[in-house]
C-alpha cells in the first residue's frame, strides 16, 4: 500500500471488479474515450490483465480511495507496459469516478505514481491522453510530464497526445 496526503493506493483485489467495472461503464468518465463505455466482457478482460500485469511484475495499477474512507475506491490507476505502435513502454494511467473529479486527486495521484515509478530500471514514464480531454492534459503538465509528439492509436480518430517524464 501507498499514501499520499489523501490518497490511498492498494493493489486490487478479484472483490475490486464490481466498482472497476462501474466506473469504466459510465458514460461520464468515458467522454473522452472514443470506445465510449466498457462492456462487462472488455471490463473483465481489463481487469483480468491488470491482475496479471501485477502477478507478472510485481506492480501495476492500484485502487484508489480516499484516506477517510479507505473503503470506497474512487478510481483505478497505475503503470503498466503498453504498446506504443511498435515499442513497449512503461505507461501512466488512471480513471477517477465523476464524483472525484475537480478535487485535484488525478494530479496527487500522478505526481506519487511518478515518484513511485521513476528508478534506475524505469528512466522515463510516459502517458497518452486524448486531445480534447484538456483537464487530464493539465494534470500531466502540473506532475511535469512533457509532451513529445503524437500517436495515431485510434483509427479515424485525432492522434493522441504522447507525454514523458525522464529521469
Amino acid at each position: 500500500m501507498i499514501a499520499t496526503e489523501r490518497l490511498i493506493l492498494r493493489k486490487p483485489a478479484k472483490e475490486d471488479f464490481e466498482k472497476f467495472f462501474e466506473i469504466n461503464h459510465d458514460p461520464e468518465t468515458n467522454i473522452h474515450n472514443p470506445s465510449g463505455p466498457m462492456s462487462f466482457e472488455k471490463a473483465e478482460g481489463t481487469f483480468t490483465r491488470m491482475l496479471e500485469h501485477w502477478e507478472k511484475y510485481h506492480f501495476g495499477s492500484w485502487a484508489i480511495a480516499e484516506k477517510q474512507s479507505p473503503e470506497n475506491i474512487i478510481g483505478f490507476g497505475g503503470l503498466s507496459y503498453r504498446l506504443y505502435g511498435e515499442e513497449e513502454k512503461l505507461n501512466l494511467g488512471y480513471r477517477f469516478a465523476s464524483q472525484a473529479w475537480g478535487k485535484g486527486y488525478a494530479t496527487e495521484f500522478t505526481k506519487k505514481a511518478i515518484n513511485v515509478g521513476i528508478n534506475e530500471d524505469n528512466t522515463e514514464i510516459f502517458a497518452i491522453v486524448r486531445p480534447n480531454n484538456l483537464a487530464s492534459v493539465k494534470v500531466l503538465e502540473k506532475a511535469g510530464m512533457i509532451k513529445i509528439g503524437t500517436l495515431n492509436d485510434v483509427p479515424g480518430q485525432p492522434e493522441s497526445l504522447v507525454y514523458r517524464i525522464q529521469k
